[in-house]
């Protein structure tokens, strides 16, 4: 696994980073399929998502300059899109936001043919319910919400259920959880026996209430930033996404991570035009680009997550392929649920949840 220049700078949410990939033995499409278009590609991205030389060596490959600008969440994105596409091409929602834009109208449909590397992709990742038959979305990363925490500080016992940071004081003011409500309450649902995308409004409520009771014990809902908490030092167990913990663990041997006993949420970013895409040819090109093997290999070498593509895992080594805390067990992922778009009525249940919980 690659270092990172510092632990305070590891989130692919928060840290802006160059470009990386190989070229060396790339397949893409031939050049004379996007010649009509200006050699350009507009690539809306998280931070820190893409390899260290991927757009600049995907410029060496193709002739096509790969120009990036980055969003803080799926929410930015949309809002973003929503109001009418500004120019992008390549865009990387999470799951359910493709199954909101699916119904939006907000994604160009995806030409296989001009894809041949989705052939690299593994079997479990060609097909997807918020996408059936991947009209609009390919698969780019997958993962997990998981416990970071500090071994010195707490038992792996502890960590291995939702209930020590939710329904516990023994490690009081010193937990983060994330700052969003579906993530938040979702696994307060799911640590009370109900699904991640519980639609029932008395399931939510009691997770609402179970989170307003131990608030006090929370030092901070954090925008993911746990991992920088933990970290510092500042809290010593912190609810986040399983790479940007397993980055910070490269940095301190004392860091570790577990997806409790009870499952937790199980998330895939995937690729996908934006709805009106000026460089929609080329758009096709960098997609196929990043599903390459060594250009695959070598973005998931670099941001530490779980790559769907398993012709490029067949390039890495050992370490990351058989990292649990990049690949859980079959066991571990067999209680854990796909976030779906649950619907603007239900998504109000959330809301308003949340904005009690915030003010309480």
């Amino acid at each position: 696994m690659k270092p990172r220049n510092s632990p305070m700078m590891t989130s692919r949410r928060n840290f802006i980073v160059g470009t990386g990939a190989v070229a060396a033995g790339l397949t893409f499409a031939p050049y004379k399929t996007f010649s009509a278009e200006e050699k350009t590609i507009n690539f809306y991205n998280w931070d820190t998502y893409i390899g260290e030389n991927t757009l600049s060596e995907f410029q060496d490959a193709t002739g096509i300059e790969a120009k990036m600008d980055l969003f803080a969440d799926n929410d930015e994105l949309f809002a973003k899109l929503k109001e009418g596409n500004p120019g992008y091409d390549v865009i990387v929602p999470t799951n359910d936001y493709v199954e909101r834009m699916i119904i939006a109208d907000m994604l160009e449909p995806i030409d296989r043919d001009k894809i041949p590397n989705f052939s690299n992709i593994e079997p479990t990742f060609q097909e997807a319910t918020f996408d059936p038959g991947r009209k609009y979305s390919l698969p780019y990363m997958w993962g997990t919400i998981a416990l970071g925490y500090r071994k010195s500080k707490v038992s792996a016992e502890d960590a291995n259920s939702w209930g020590t940071v939710y329904d516990s004081d023994k490690y009081a003011g010193r937990i983060a959880l994330l700052g969003d409500a579906q993530n938040v309450i979702g696994h307060a649902l799911k640590y009370l026996g109900y699904s991640l995308n519980s639609k029932n409004p008395a399931e939510i409520k009691q997770a609402e209430e179970l989170i307003i009771a131990n608030k006090k014990n929370f030092k901070v809902f954090a925008d993911d930033s746990g991992q920088d908490l933990l970290a510092s030092g500042e809290v010593d167990i912190a609810q986040e996404w399983n790479g940007d913990i397993l980055q910070v663990m490269e940095e301190d041997d004392d860091i570790t991570l577990n997806v409790p006993k009870e499952g937790g949420l199980l998330w895939e970013d995937t690729l996908c035009i934006a709805k009106g895409a000026p460089h929609v040819e080329n758009a096709h090109a960098f997609m196929n680009y990043l599903l390459d093997a060594k250009a695959g290999a070598a973005i998931a070498d670099y941001i530490q997550y779980a790559t769907p593509n398993g012709a490029a895992k067949k390039l890495m080594s050992e370490e990351y392929t058989g990292n649990t805390a990049i690949f859980p067990s079959a066991e571990t992922l067999a209680k854990c649920e796909s976030a779906i778009f649950l619907g603007a009525e239900v998504t109000r249940l959330y809301d308003d949840a949340w904005t009690r919980i915030n003010a309480a």
